[in-house]
């Protein structure tokens, strides 16, 4: 790990970068160190909505295709569902049914049963999303290295967005009054607790509930909290 050990040097300077393209080469360059021969770098969309307009960096050669890179990612692909759910930076190593269930798995996999992926959410950037995902077969790295790659990841995509190369609001967000509603409802408020704290009816406290379940794609108010914490857009 000598090669890797001024990261948290190679983090702060990241910070002092203007071009959005030698930020993400640098995520990338990070990657590739560590084995990964497939990347992709990518803001993760709202329910229901696509993710063409959050990708960042998208290399992803497609082993039972001749090695031609994909030129598309399914918002729903099983990667990503798991990106969704990561609260820390960590090594996978997807087992046959997770490659039949993902396309972007499948394709750097082959079938060869050999794959690893590092998984690394973006701290601190709240409610947008981002993740980033470096697959290989001779992915190498440990705990510590994780950790120290996720502190770098984060600030790139940080900077990324004080660059305004990445808009913080993503298609579908909750409105602030939606994320003030069910935050209150998360914390065990009723209805009519929420009308007196936010001086609203009644009426518009259910009002705001049933659009942010539709936001959401959620089935009812308990799934609607917790897709809402999923998705960033509340916290207790």
């Amino acid at each position: 790990m000598d090669a890797r050990s001024d990261l948290s040097e190679r983090a702060r300077n990241i910070a002092h970068l203007n071009d959005p393209k030698q930020v993400l080469d640098q995520v990338e360059a990070e990657l590739r160190q560590r084995g990964a021969s497939h990347i992709l770098i990518t803001g993760l969309p709202m329910p229901n909505r696509p993710i063409e307009n959050l990708l960042l960096r998208f290399r992803w050669p497609d082993r039972r295709n001749e090695e031609e890179d994909l030129v598309s990612v399914s918002p729903h692909d099983a990667i990503l569902m798991v990106c969704l759910t990561a609260s820390r930076p960590y090594l996978w190593r997807p087992a046959t049914g997770d490659l039949i269930q993902s396309q972007l798995l499948d394709a750097a996999d082959a079938g060869r049963g050999r794959l690893s992926v590092m998984v690394i959410p973006a701290e601190n950037i709240s409610p947008f999303q981002a993740t980033i995902i470096g697959a290989g077969r001779n992915v190498r790295t440990d705990d510590d290295d994780m950790y120290q790659l996720g502190q770098f990841c984060s600030a790139a995509i940080q900077r990324l967005i004080q660059l305004r190369f990445i808009s913080p609001d993503r298609p579908g967000d909750l409105s602030d009054r939606e994320r003030r509603v069910l935050e209150l409802t998360a914390n065990g408020r009723t209805a009519s607790d929420i009308a007196g704290v936010l001086d609203i009816s009644q009426r518009t406290v259910h009002a705001h509930l049933q659009n942010a379940g539709a936001k959401l794609n959620a089935t009812n108010k308990t799934h609607t909290v917790v897709e809402a914490l999923r998705y960033h857009q509340i916290k207790i």
